[in-house]
C-alpha cells in the first residue's frame, strides 16, 4: 500500500501528506497521549529556529514538524548527521522530508566545507526563503538524559555571519527558539544503556551497519507513554554574549521546559538519588513505573543496568540542580 503511494508522489508537499497519516497511525497506536505546549505563542507567518534537545532520531523533529503544521505553520527544514545518509532510499526519504545534512566525517577540510555549508544554508533558508529550521542543541543523541547544548554548534550556525554580525545580533534575527521533548518511555532505551556501558568500560563499540536505522525503526514502533513538548519564546540575546553564554541559556530553557514522567522520578528512587523536584504522581504511580523499567532492563547486566536507570533519573537530577 505504501509502494503503490509513493509511485503517485510528484512533490515535497505530496510526500509529507502521506507522512502526516503514517504520523497519526503512529501515535495512535504507540504513544498514550501526546500534549504540546507553547505553539500559540508564535506567530505562524513567522519563521524560527527551533533548537531543541534530542531523544529520538527521527520523531523529536517529525512530532514538532506535524504539530506546527497543524497549527497553520509550515513545515521546517532538519538537520541530519551524514551518518544517517549511507543507505540511499534513506537519504532520499530524508531530502524528501526537508533534511539536511551536518558533516561529521572526513577530513578536516571537507568537515569544515560540509559545516560552511550547511550554516549558508540555515542563513538562507531563514533570512531569505523564509521557512523554519529545525537542529538539535548537540552532536547526537542525549543517551545518556543530560541535555546541554554545544558552543560548538551556534558556533557553526554563526559561521556565515561571524565576520558581518554579532552572534547576539544573528541569533535575535534568526529569532532562536528552545524545544523541550520527553518521552515517558524510550523505545531505544536498551540499547542505549548497552553502548554506554560499553564505551564506560573503554570497550571498542562499533555500530552495526544497520543499527541508526533499527533505532529509528524502533522509535516508531516502540511504545512511548506519555509524550510532551514544550516550545519556549524567541531568546533574546546581548551584542556581547559568547557561544558559551548562549549555550547556557537555550540549555537552561529547555530544562526548565522539560517535562518529567513517572518513569523518571522512579529511576532517581531506584537508584536512591536525592532532589528537589516536586511531582503530582501517587505512589501507585511511581510504583508501577518501577515495575515497569524493572521489567525492561531484565536482560540487562549490572553496568548496563546502571547507564538504563540513568539516562531515565538525569533529567530529574538537571532539572533539581537548576532549581
Amino acid at each position: 500500500m505504501l509502494k503503490s503511494q509513493l509511485k503517485n508522489i510528484h512533490s515535497i508537499e505530496g510526500y509529507q501528506e502521506i507522512f502526516k497519516s503514517l504520523m497519526d497511525q503512529m501515535i495512535k497506536t504507540s504513544i498514550s497521549n501526546l500534549e504540546v505546549e507553547g505553539i500559540s505563542n508564535l506567530d505562524s507567518k513567522s519563521q524560527y529556529l527551533f533548537i531543541s534537545n534530542h531523544r529520538d532520531i527521527s520523531l523529536d523533529a517529525a512530532l514538532l514538524n506535524l504539530s506546527l503544521n497543524r497549527a497553520g505553520h509550515k513545515t521546517f527544514n532538519m538537520a541530519v548527521g551524514n551518518n544517517l545518509m549511507k543507505e540511499k532510499w534513506a537519504s532520499d526519504l530524508m531530502r524528501l522530508n526537508k533534511s539536511f545534512i551536518i558533516q561529521r566525517s572526513g577530513n578536516k577540510k571537507e568537515i569544515y566545507m560540509g559545516l560552511s555549508l550547511a550554516s549558508q544554508f540555515i542563513q538562507h533558508t531563514i533570512l531569505e526563503a523564509g521557512e523554519s529550521i529545525w537542529i538539535a542543541q548537540k552532536q547526537g543523541r542525549a543517551k545518556d538524559g543530560i541535555d546541554e547544548t554545544d558552543p560548538a554548534m551556534l558556533k557553526m550556525i554563526h559561521l556565515t555571519e561571524r565576520k558581518t554580525q554579532s552572534l547576539g545580533q544573528y541569533f535575535n534575527a534568526l529569532k532562536v527558539v528552545p524545544v523541550s521533548i520527553s518521552y515517558e518511555l524510550d523505545p531505544n532505551d536498551c540499547l542505549k544503556a548497552i553502548e554506554l556501558n560499553a564505551l564506560d568500560q573503554n570497550k571498542n563499540y562499533e555500530k552495526s551497519e544497520n543499527e541508526d536505522l533499527i533505532s529509528i525503526a524502533n522509535g516508531i514502533n516502540g511504545q512511548k507513554g506519555n509524550v510532551t513538548i514544550n516550545v519556549g519564546q524567541p531568546i533574546m540575546c546581548n551584542d556581547i554574549d559568547s557561544y558559551e553564554v548562549v549555550a547556557n541559556k537555550i540549555s537552561k530553557e529547555i530544562i526548565s521546559m522539560y517535562c518529567l514522567h513517572p518513569t523518571n522520578f522512579a529511576a532517581a528512587a531506584m537508584l536512591k538519588t536525592e532532589h528537589q523536584c516536586i511531582h503530582q504522581f501517587t505512589d501507585e504511580d511511581i510504583s508501577a513505573a518501577k515495575d515497569l523499567l524493572s521489567q525492561r532492563m531484565v536482560n540487562l547486566d549490572d553496568g548496563a543496568r546502571l547507564k538504563f536507570l540513568n539516562q531515565y533519573a538525569n533529567p530529574v537530577i538537571q532539572k533539581s540542580s537548576s532549581i
